[in-house]
C-alpha cells in the first residue's frame, strides 16, 4: 500500500483544508507562500499535489473532480506531475542520505523561476521537509520568495515536530494540519479497504500515529512477513533493535522512538513510583535528543534501552 503523494488520485480528510485554499485562488486571493505544517503521514504532500492539479488541470480534459476530491488519471497534468515532467512544476526535498536541503538545490530553483513558460498558467514550487533547510538555503529561499515572479506559487511542507526559522514562517499563509485518532484509523480504513485492526495488534497502537504511519509500518510488514497481530509492543521492540532494522532505515528508527515513548507511557499508568518513574523517562529522552542533535550512535541507545528497561 506504498502509494506516493504524487500517485494517490483520492484525497482523505483534507477535505476543509482543500476547500479553503481552492476558494482563495477562485477569488484571486490565494497567497504565492502556502505552509502545509503537520506531523509527518498525514497526507500534507498528498494535499498539495491535488491543489496543483485542481489549478493546472483548468481547460484541459479530464479536470479535478472537486465534489470527489479525485484526481483523473487521465489528466495530462496528472501524468507530467506523476513523471516530474511538468513545465510549470518543480519539486526540491531532501536528498536521500543527505542531512540538509543545500543552497545549490535553492539556486537551480531559482535559475528555472527565471525562465519564461510557453504557456500563461500559474508555476509551482513544491518544497517538501522544510525543517531541513539549512541557514544558508533559507537565506537564499526568502530573497526569491519576497519578490517571486509573477504567477508563481510557493508550497512548503512542514514537519511541525521540528523547527524552522520564524524569518520564513512569517511570510507564509499557514495551514497547521492534524487529525484525531479517529480519523486517522477512519483514513487509514478507506486506504487499507479493510479494518485497521485486523492488521496490527491494538498494543502497537498510538493514538498519535497518523494515517501514513500505519501505512508504512503495513508494508514493512509485509516485506518482512511479519504478522503484526502476533506481537505485543515488548515483543515487537526486540524484534526490531535484535534484527537492527533501525539501520539505514529512519522510518524504523523513528518507529523505534515512537514505540519508547509509548512503552513507557503504558508503564507509567501501573507503576507505584510515579516520580522516580518520570524521572528515569525524562533521563532517557533527553539521550533520544542527543542522539539526534549530535549524531550519535543509535546502536548504543536502543541496546541500553533493551537491556536496562525493556528487559530490565
Amino acid at each position: 500500500m506504498n502509494i506516493k503523494p504524487h500517485e494517490n488520485i483520492k484525497l482523505y480528510g483534507m477535505d476543509s483544508y482543500f476547500n479553503e485554499i481552492a476558494e482563495l485562488y477562485i477569488q484571486n486571493k490565494m497567497p504565492n507562500k502556502i505552509l502545509l505544517s503537520g506531523k509527518k503521514g498525514l497526507g500534507k504532500s498528498t494535499l498539495a499535489y491535488h491543489l496543483i492539479n485542481y489549478i493546472l488541470s483548468e481547460n484541459q480534459a479530464f479536470t479535478y473532480d472537486r465534489k470527489n476530491f479525485i484526481i483523473n488519471s487521465d489528466n495530462k497534468s496528472y501524468k507530467l506531475l506523476n513523471n516530474n515532467t511538468h513545465p510549470n512544476f518543480y519539486k526540491i526535498d531532501l536528498i536521500e542520505e543527505k542531512k540538509n536541503i543545500d543552497i545549490g538545490q535553492i539556486r537551480e530553483m531559482i535559475t528555472y523561476t527565471n525562465k519564461s513558460t510557453f504557456n500563461n498558467k500559474p508555476r509551482f514550487i513544491l518544497i517538501d521537509n522544510i525543517e531541513n533547510l539549512n541557514k544558508n538555503s533559507v537565506n537564499a529561499l526568502l530573497k526569491v520568495v519576497e519578490e517571486p515572479n509573477k504567477k508563481i506559487y510557493f508550497i512548503l511542507i512542514h514537519n511541525n515536530e521540528k523547527n524552522i526559522l520564524n524569518t520564513l514562517k512569517s511570510r507564509c499563509l499557514i495551514f497547521k494540519i492534524n487529525f484525531t485518532f479517529d480519523e486517522s484509523i477512519k483514513i487509514s480504513n478507506l486506504l487499507l479497504n479493510n479494518n485497521l485492526f485486523n492488521l496490527i495488534n491494538y498494543d502497537l497502537i498510538n493514538y498519535y500515529n497518523t494515517p501514513g504511519e500505519f501505512m508504512r509500518l503495513i508494508d514493512f510488514a509485509k516485506e518482512k512477513k511479519i504478522d503484526l497481530n502476533n506481537y505485543n509492543l515488548e515483543d515487537f521492540l526486540n524484534y526490531l533493535i535484535d534484527n537492527n532494522y533501525y539501520k539505514k532505515n529512519k522510518f524504523i528508527k523513528n518507529l523505534i522512538i515512537i514505540f519508547i515513548e509509548l512503552f513507557f507511557l503504558k508503564k507509567y499508568k501501573f507503576t507505584k513510583a510515579k516520580n522516580e518513574f518520570l524521572v528515569i523517562y525524562h533521563n532517557f529522552l533527553c539521550k533520544i535528543n542527543d542522539t539526534e542533535k549530535f549524531n550519535l550512535d543509535d546502536e548504543s541507545l536502543f541496546l541500553e534501552f533493551k537491556t536496562k528497561l525493556l528487559n530490565g
